[in-house]
Order: structure tokens, then C-alpha cells, then sequence
């Protein structure tokens, strides 16, 4: 079973760790685990320690925290592989045994979100820039330009979306990142999932800059091309912790798209147990999550496509499918309608599994726009619905960097200002409602008005 090793070495290596300009090899911070087979191609991950700022409880993730990431206060991730039959490993590898390990937690499979199939596309991209009122954005000047858009996925073939839009695509090339054993270059992967990402978080944000991550990219062995580990996606967020803080503060706007999900409990630790992801706060990845949004990024997740109407053919979950960040309540958890404003059957409901009241809000999905998938083929799935959100908070940020309005702040606008569907105020189907450009729009002219 692989997993991630949360340990605390001596200060003087997690300094190393911490240090941009140093490589440090996992066999550094992972000496001699008893039962455990190291990765030595992953790069140890600085994790920060949570840091209640009214002394509540530090794994709770529904309060203000703040990130310590001090030498001697910080940890270490590397990833290894422990046997299937753990219980002797994690025993030896318990605290009182070794004082040096923290946590021992699951590195689940992650898999892109794709749809029911056979049902042809409902109206087209035209219709979504329509009902996201793109043309008022850019009459604002919320164009996404100088915006940081961070599309985690299969990577992106700029090229093919540049055709598709008939205009250029900013790519950020230097800012963009791969896991380790992942061939190809920022920007020049086959067309796949991640073009049609990033193809639909473009219908808002024009100019928006964006980072390639092809996170969905690496190979484990037995798996299929198309799907990677949660290991990878915590190397991720911590490349992209450091792109948001070389940003001048005043300016700093970084919005991560997350188009993936953990569709089956196989690969996890059972729910209550320690080194769970589902529904754990206490897991890594949660925790980096948390720390990337409290730092000044926009994070988005799909809610899933395990809707009970049409639900995905790998959905395994007996129930509460939105499960682990994509559920977590430092995010936005985006479920899908079509451009009637109907709810897709596919889009998971809430209640999640970290916080009860997911999804947030619904975007745009099963319309014909990237052709990723052929020319007839919708982009679908809350995967697309997800950067179609992300796209409309990269509008925002074009003006409003967090340094103006917190990622907390914009979340609650989005929510207040969507459009009600279902029953009257918040419902697990389509949570607070569709995003509603007109109703952010004013909102935001009021928030200008007192603050100027």
C-alpha cells in the first residue's frame, strides 16, 4: 500500500527542506523506517503545523488558523509503500516507538472526473459566455489578465486551445510543474481532460495566465495513464505555495483548478482511522490545502460525478461521495447544471465528507466547447463546471487581488450573490445556487463604493 509518511526530523533537515536551493534526498528525512520502502524520486514536502488563532482545536479546519512553517515546528512528507497487511509497520512506526513519526496516512488514487455518456452536449461555449456575462467582465476590466490560473489535471495543449478560443493563450511556462517520471513540456501535452480545463476556465478569464500541473499525469505501477496519487498533488500545492509568495502582497492572486477526486474508499484507510484521507482534517493534504488559501489562492474542486440520477461507473462510496479536499471547507465545491440551469445527474450531492455543506454553488457544464474529446463531444462532467467557476474568480481577481478581498471573503460573495435553484436556501443539490455574474457584479460595486 503506498502512503505518506508525515515525520519530524532534526530542525537542521527540515531547514534543509524548507530551502528552495537545496535538494534533499528523502533517504535524509526518512532514515531506516522499519517496514516502510522509501520513493526516493519523491521530493520531501515542508508541512506546515496548524496554529489555532483563538486556541481552539488545531485539527478542526472550520476556524481561523494560521501556518507555522518554522523549523522546529514544521514537518516533513515523503512518500514509500507499506505492506497490505500494515498493522506490525504501523505499530513499529507509532510515536511512542518512534518519536520522530507524526502520521502514517493513505496516498490514494486520484482520477479526473468524466460523465454518463451518450448524451449529446446541451447549447455550446457561446452560451455559457453569454450566461456568465463575460462581455459586462470585460467592460469592467475583469479580464483575468496578470491573474495566475493553475490548472491541476492532464496537462494542457495550449496550442489546440488557442484554436479553439481563436485568440492566444498566456501560458506560464517557468511557473508551471510536473512530477517526477512525467515526459513533456508545459503547455505541449497530447489534448486531453486538462485541455478542455483549461479551454473552460478561459470562457471568463481571457487573459488569465496559465500554469500547467499535470498532477493526473504520473504512473504507479498497474495503473493507467490517466491517473495519479494524492502524493503528487501534495508536491503540487507546495510548488504553488511557492509561486503565490514570490507574488507582490498587494497583487497577489492565484486561483487552482481541480478537476479530480478519490472515487473509491479501496484506496484509503477506513473512515476513523488514522492515516484516513476521506474524512480526515488531520490529513496532509488537507492541511496544505488550508495553508495555500490562508496564504491568498483561490481553490477550487469539482464536487464529483456520483449523483445518485447517472452516478460514474468507479463511484464506490456507499453514500457522501464529495469526499476529502473536495469537501474541505477552505475550498469552493463547484456541482454541474447544464445552460438551462438544470442540475446534470451526475453532479454528486452533499452533504461532503469534511464539511456538511458542499457542493457550494453549481457552474456550467455539458456544452460543446473544447472538442478534447472529438468534435462532438460535450465537455461535461463537473470537471468542466469546476474551471468555469475558477475562470470566474480569475475575472475577479483581475482587480480584486486578495490582498482587497480574502479567498474566504470572495466565497462568501459567490455564494451569497448565486442564483436559488431547489428548494428555497441551501440544498445538496445545487448547494447555494448558480454562479451569478450580474449579482457578483453588483455586489462588488457596493464593496468598492465603501471602501473608497
Amino acid at each position: 500500500m503506498r502512503v505518506l509518511l508525515q515525520l519530524r526530523p532534526s530542525p537542521d533537515v527540515v531547514a534543509a527542506v524548507a530551502d528552495p536551493t537545496v535538494s534533499t534526498p528523502a533517504a535524509d528525512v526518512a532514515d531506516a523506517l522499519p517496514g516502510v520502502v522509501v520513493d526516493p524520486s519523491f521530493a520531501p514536502v515542508l508541512t506546515p503545523r496548524p496554529v489555532p488563532e483563538a486556541g481552539g482545536d488545531p485539527l478542526s479546519l472550520n476556524q481561523p488558523l494560521t501556518f507555522s512553517f518554522a523549523a522546529d515546528q514544521a514537518s516533513v512528507l515523503v512518500r514509500g509503500e507499506i505492506s497490505d497487511d500494515e498493522i506490525s509497520t504501523r505499530v513499529a512506526l507509532l510515536p511512542s516507538f518512534r518519536p520522530d513519526v507524526v502520521g502514517v496516512f493513505a496516498d490514494p488514487v486520484i482520477q479526473r472526473g468524466l460523465t454518463c455518456g451518450g448524451t449529446p452536449p446541451v447549447g455550446d461555449w457561446h452560451d455559457v459566455e453569454r450566461l456568465l456575462n463575460v462581455a459586462e467582465l470585460a467592460r469592467e476590466g475583469l479580464d483575468g489578465s496578470g491573474v495566475a490560473l493553475a490548472v491541476l489535471d492532464t496537462g494542457i495543449n495550449a496550442a489546440h486551445v488557442a484554436r479553439r478560443l481563436d485568440r492566444p493563450v498566456a501560458l506560464d511556462a517557468q511557473h508551471s510543474w510536473k512530477p517526477s517520471g512525467v515526459r513533456g513540456e508545459a503547455g505541449e501535452f497530447p489534448v486531453d481532460h486538462g485541455s478542455m480545463c483549461a479551454f473552460d476556465a478561459l470562457i471568463a478569464a481571457p487573459n488569465a495566465s496559465l500554469i500547467d500541473v499535470p498532477v493526473l499525469l504520473s504512473r504507479r505501477p498497474g495503473g493507467s495513464a490517466l491517473d495519479g496519487l494524492l502524493s503528487d498533488a501534495v508536491a503540487a500545492f507546495a510548488h504553488l505555495r511557492t509561486v503565490l509568495e514570490a507574488q507582490p502582497a498587494a497583487s497577489r492572486s492565484l486561483v487552482v483548478s481541480n478537476s479530480w477526486g478519490s472515487f473509491s474508499p479501496a484506496w484509503d484507510f477506513p473512515a476513523g482511522h488514522p492515516g484516513n484521507y476521506s474524512d480526515n482534517p488531520a490529513h496532509p493534504f488537507n492541511l496544505i490545502v488550508a495553508s495555500l488559501e490562508r496564504a491568498g489562492a483561490d481553490v477550487l474542486f469539482a464536487a464529483g460525478n456520483c449523483g445518485r440520477d447517472c452516478p460514474d461507473g468507479r463511484c464506490a462510496y456507499p453514500g457522501r461521495p464529495i469526499t476529502g479536499a473536495n469537501s474541505h471547507p477552505r475550498v469552493l465545491s463547484v456541482g454541474g447544471v447544464d445552460v438551462r440551469g438544470e442540475r446534470v445527474g451526475y453532479s454528486s450531492q452533499g452533504p461532503g465528507r469534511l464539511t456538511a455543506r458542499k457542493p457550494d454553488l453549481c457552474a456550467y457544464t455539458h456544452f460543446s466547447g473544447s472538442a478534447a474529446f472529438g468534435a462532438d463531444e460535450a465537455d461535461s462532467g463537473t470537471s468542466a463546471a469546476c474551471p468555469v467557476a475558477a475562470g470566474l474568480v480569475a475575472a475577479v481577481r483581475t482587480v480584486w487581488p486578495s490582498s482587497r478581498l480574502s479567498p474566504a471573503q470572495l466565497r462568501t460573495l459567490l455564494r451569497r450573490t448565486a442564483d436559488d435553484h431547489g428548494v428555497i436556501g441551501y440544498d445538496h443539490d445545487y448547494g447555494y445556487g448558480v454562479v451569478d455574474t450580474a449579482g457578483m457584479l453588483a455586489s462588488l460595486r457596493r464593496r468598492a463604493r465603501r471602501v473608497a
